[in-house]
C-alpha cells in the first residue's frame, strides 16, 4: 500500500504486482514493511543506520537513567541509611514513593513538548537536568533534603522514557519494533546491572575528600549523566518526518523511503496534531488503559528487585559489598532471557504467547525467592523473577505499539502506559515493607498477584483482538483503527 499525504487515503497494492499478504492480513510492497522496487540491500542499509545512531545514544541515556533513580539501594547499605536515619518509621519507602508522583504526572505534557522543541533539544535538556540534581544528592545532610532531591528527579526524568519509546515506535515497521525496543531497554539494563559493581567500586573512595562513599556514587554518576546528556545533543535524531533536516543524518530520499516503510505498515508516517478532542477519544479507549494496567504489573517487580535484591542478598548473609557484586549476575540473564522472546516475538508475529510465558517465569522466581530454605535456591529465584519481569517491559511497550495508530494516539499511550509503570514504582516501594526484611515475602505476594493480573486482562484482550480479526475477514468490519487492512496483533 502507499498513502496519499495530502487526501490520507491508504492504498493496498494488488495481488500480481509485487504485492504481498502479511501473517496477519496487512498488505506490504515487499518483505517486513519493505516497498516494492527499492534495492533491499540499501533498505537494510538504512535501517541498520538507524539502529546505530538511535539505539545506543538512548541506551545509554536510559542507563544513566535506571542507574540514577536505583541508585539510593546501593547508597543505603553503603551507610546513607545509617547517616540519614532512613530506618525511622517509614522514611526510606517516603523517599522512593515520591520520585514516581513527578514522574506520573509529567509524562504527557513532556511528550507534547518533544515535538514541538525537537527530540535532541528536549531529551539531552532533561538529562542534563537530572544528572545535576543527583550531584547534588551527594550533599545532602539529613532525610527531608533528600526528600526535594528525589521528587527532582523525578520530574525531570518524567519524559525520557515516554518520548525514546514514541521515538523508536515512529521509525520501525510493527514487527520490527520489539527487537528494537527490547535492545535500548535492555542494553540499559545491562549497563545498569553493572551500577552495582560500579557502586561497590565508588564505596571504596570512603573518605576521599572528607566524604562517606556514599556520597561519591551520587556525584560521580551524577557527573557521568551530565557527560553524556551533553554527548547526546549531537547524537539524538528527530522523528523520520524531521530527521533529514537536521545533523545531515538522512538524505530527503532516505527520509521518504522510510515515511513509505511506516505508511506501508500501518499509515502514520506523518504526524497528526494532538487537539484536546482527539485526547480524550484516545483516553477513551479502554485498550489503552487495559495496556498501561499491564506496564504498571511488570514495572513494579522491575522496581522491587533493583531496589530490594541488595537488602535480599544481604539478609542470605553476605557483606555489603558482596550484596552489591551478586545483585549484578541477575541483570545479565534477564537481558539474554528477555532478547530472546523479543526476537521469537517479532520473527513468529507475535506478543500475547510471549507476555504470559515470561509472566509465568517471574511468578515462578517470587514464589522460590519468598518460600525456599535454602539461600542458594532462593538467589535463582531472583535470576527467574528479574527475567520474567523485564523481558515483559519490552514485550507490553510493543503489544500496545503494535495495536494502535497515529502518531498523537502513540504520544498518548505511550505517556499513559509509562506513567502507570510509576505506580507499578509507588507500589513497589510501599509493599516491600521496611518490617518485612529481608525476605519480602508480603511485597512478593503482591508482585505474584499482579503477574496473575497481566495474565486476566491478556486473555481478555487477545479474544477480542481474535474476533475482530475474525470480523475482518468474514467482511463484518472494514476497518480497525481507522484503517482499511488493519489487523491486530495477537
Amino acid at each position: 500500500m502507499s498513502t496519499n499525504r495530502e487526501k490520507g487515503e491508504v492504498v493496498y497494492v494488488e495481488s500480481g504486482s509485487d504485492g504481498k499478504e502479511g501473517q496477519d492480513g496487512e498488505f506490504y510492497n515487499g518483505e517486513d514493511g519493505g516497498i516494492a522496487g527499492y534495492d533491499k540491500a540499501y533498505e537494510k542499509k538504512l535501517i541498520r543506520k538507524v539502529d546505530y545512531r538511535l539505539l545506543p545514544i538512548l541506551g545509554a541515556l536510559y542507563a544513566i537513567s535506571l542507574i540514577d533513580r536505583v541508585n539510593i539501594s546501593n547508597a543505603r547499605v553503603a551507610g546513607m541509611g545509617k547517616d540519614l536515619h532512613l530506618q525511622i518509621g517509614s522514611r526510606y519507602s517516603i523517599v522512593l514513593v515520591v520520585f514516581f508522583i513527578p514522574y506520573f504526572i509529567f509524562e504527557l505534557p513532556s511528550n507534547l513538548v518533544l515535538r514541538r522543541v525537537g527530540t535532541a533539544n528536549w531529551l539531552s535538556f532533561i538529562a542534563f537536568s537530572w544528572g545535576s540534581v543527583m550531584l547534588g544528592q551527594g550533599f545532602v545532610k539529613n532525610y527531608q533534603a533528600l526528600t526535594v532531591c528525589r521528587t527532582l528527579l523525578g520530574f525531570f526524568e518524567a519524559g525520557f522514557f515516554p518520548g525514546c519509546v514514541y521515538l523508536v515506535s515512529c521509525w520501525y515497521v510493527r514487527y520490527e519494533v520489539q527487537k528494537r525496543l527490547a535492545a535500548f531497554y535492555l542494553f540499559s539494563v545491562l549497563v545498569g546491572g553493572f551500577s552495582n559493581i560500579l557502586a561497590f567500586g565508588l564505596m571504596q573512595m570512603e573518605g576521599l575528600g572528607g566524604l562517606r562513599g556514599w556520597r561519591w556514587i551520587f556525584i560521580i554518576e551524577g557527573l557521568l549523566t551530565q557527560v553524556v546528556a551533553l554527548l547526546a545533543w549531537f547524537l539524538i535524531i528527530d522523528f523520520p518526518d524531521k530527521a533529514h533536516k537536521k545533523k545531515n543524518f538522512l538524505t530527503a530520499e532516505d527520509a521518504e523511503f522510510i515515511k513509505k516503510r511506516i505508511n506501508n505498515d500501518r499509515g502514520d508516517a506523518v504526524a497528526d496534531m494532538l487537539t484536546l478532542k482527539k485526547l480524550g477519544s484516545h483516553l477513551l479507549d479502554w485498550k489503552l488503559w487495559s495496556f498501561a494496567l499491564m506496564f504498571m504489573s511488570t514495572t513494579m517487580p522491575a522496581y522491587a528487585f533493583a531496589y530490594f535484591t541488595p537488602v535480599i542478598i544481604r539478609g542470605m548473609g553476605y557483606t555489603a559489598g558482596n550484596a552489591n557484586l551478586l545483585s549484578a549476575p541477575p541483570v545479565l540473564t534477564a537481558v539474554v532471557s528477555a532478547f530472546s522472546f523479543a526476537w521469537i516475538a517479532d520473527k513468529y508475529h507475535v506478543r500475547g504467547p510471549v507476555i504470559a510465558a515470561q509472566a509465568l517465569i517471574c511468578i515462578t522466581g517470587l514464589m522460590i525467592t519468598a518460600y525456599h530454605k535454602k539461600n542458594s535456591v532462593r538467589y535463582f529465584g531472583i535470576f527467574l523473577g528479574y527475567a520474567g519481569c523485564q523481558g515483559n517491559i519490552p514485550a507490553i511497550l510493543a503489544y500496545q505499539s503494535n495495536n494502535i495508530r497515529f502518531q498523537s494516539k502513540r504520544a498518548v499511550g505511550s505517556a499513559l502506559q509509562i506513567g502507570f509503570g510509576a505506580i507499578g514504582g509507588i507500589l513497589a516501594s510501599t509493599t516491600f515493607r521496611e518490617k518485612d526484611a529481608p525476605k519480602f515475602v508480603t511485597g512478593l505476594w503482591v508482585t505474584a498477584a499482579l503477574q496473575c493480573l497481566i495474565l486476566t486482562i491478556l486473555s481478555f484482550t487477545s479474544l477480542y483482538f481474535y474476533r475482530q480479526n475474525k470480523k475482518v475477514d468474514r467482511g463484518e468490519l472494514s476497518e480497525l483503527e481507522g484503517q482499511a487492512g488493519f489487523k491486530y496483533t495477537l
